[in-house]
């Protein structure tokens, strides 16, 4: 965990679509180009560039593209979605040591058309799966642990059982997801929302877990961040977001999409650690959030993280869902643009974009007076400020 004064001073984004029609490389310059004039700034200003181990863009082809014209810090982090809020403690740990003075974070996916769909079965641990450098889905793919749903739905079952949730208990944060997104433009669910009933009616994906409309969409697009320190900042044309906590936990038989070997699979032993190193070492409490941006590749994760985080206690996320705290005049308005769900895939990083337009005051869906926000996936989480 540290506090740097790193801010985010820049964002920017492709469409999010089912079929961009241009490269991932191509997608990363857009994003990368829109935040920085966002940011006020040009690609000479640049001098740190932070991504995801599973990022298809590299780096010497993004510098040749953009014209950065020296760039002294450079790092990727693992752990796939999972790792994604980890992209704010690299780059902020990089302004704070002086290795860098404006850092770009990036993510660029063709997660619907790309070679090979997310959603799909996998066979083999491939770059294009999010599993580039591990083993571990070996020794559960033989038993048909072949797609992202089925990984979570091991762990979303047992977390079911014990806490007696029901596929309907889950499907009430979906239906807030989509409403949020139905009023989204940006998002893949503009102008549908849904009720429970048609989360219901939605057909299973991993029976008794997952369903349809418990799934985040494949999206093609690409989404660019622009960090420096506060001195810089407050130069700078927009309301900086401050990074004044960010934390990431590898445990101990962690994997990068599901934690098959953990004691308890009922716990997302991940969020518990970041929680931990976010609140108790910062001394934020969780009370002074005015909303959370939590990772929603499937529905049932959301829930384990409210409760892992600390949000609410462990079997209790069902009934906080259904009490409407998810919404805006709820206590923890959550994922107001939509979420992955709702609004697109960009594994993760959109969820920083919309805790930026809410500290900004310009989100679609804005929490009055937002001034505290969590971003958070799995086992890499950050709390961004206004001041």
């Amino acid at each position: 965990m540290i506090d740097t004064g790193a801010a985010i001073v820049g964002v920017g984004a492709t469409e999010f679509s089912r079929r961009a029609g241009r490269t991932e490389l191509q997608l990363a310059c857009e994003a990368i180009r829109d935040a920085l004039r966002d940011a006020g700034l040009s690609a000479a200003d640049v001098d740190g560039i932070v991504s995801y181990t599973v990022d298809p863009v590299e780096e010497t082809e993004l510098v040749r593209s953009i014209g950065f014209r020296e760039i002294g810090y450079s790092s990727r982090v693992p752990y796939g979605g999972g790792g994604s809020m980890g992209t704010l403690l690299h780059a902020a740990a990089a302004i704070g040591s002086g290795a860098a003075d404006v850092v770009v974070v990036y993510r660029a996916v063709r997660a619907r058309s790309g070679a090979t769909r997310f959603g799909g079965a996998k066979t083999a641990v491939s770059p294009t799966s999010g599993h580039s450098g591990t083993t571990a889905m070996q020794w559960c793919m033989p038993y048909g642990l072949l797609t992202p749903a089925s990984w979570m739905a091991l762990n979303a079952t047992r977390y079911m059982h014990t806490y007696g949730v029901t596929s309907a208990d889950i499907g009430r944060a979906v239906v807030q997801l989509r409403a949020y997104a139905a009023t989204n433009p940006a998002a893949w669910g503009h102008q549908r929302a849904i009720t429970l009933d048609d989360h219901q009616a939605s057909r299973w994906i991993a029976e008794p877990c997952i369903r349809l409309f418990d799934c985040c969409q494949e999206t093609d697009g690409s989404v660019a961040l622009v960090l420096t320190s506060r001195e810089r900042a407050a130069h700078l044309p927009n309301t900086p977001a401050f990074i004044t906590a960010a934390a990431t936990a590898g445990l101990f038989e962690q994997e990068i999409g599901s934690d098959h070997y953990s004691r308890e699979l009922s716990v997302m032993q991940g969020s518990v650690a970041i929680g931990r190193r976010l609140f108790q070492r910062s001394g934020i409490r969780r009370d002074e959030l005015d909303a959370a941006m939590i990772y929603d590749a499937f529905s049932p994760i959301l829930l384990m993280q409210l409760e892992g985080l600390g949000l609410c206690g462990f079997g209790e996320a069902k009934d906080f869902v259904a009490e409407g705290n998810l919404a805006l005049d709820g206590a923890l308005p959550t994922n107001t643009h939509g979420g992955l769900i709702g609004e697109g895939y960009i594994h993760g990083l959109n969820l920083v974009l919309e805790a930026v337009r809410q500290l900004r005051g310009t989100a679609v869906n804005q929490v009055p007076g937002a001034r505290q926000i969590l971003v958070t996936a799995s086992r890499t989480g950050a709390v961004l400020a206004r001041d």
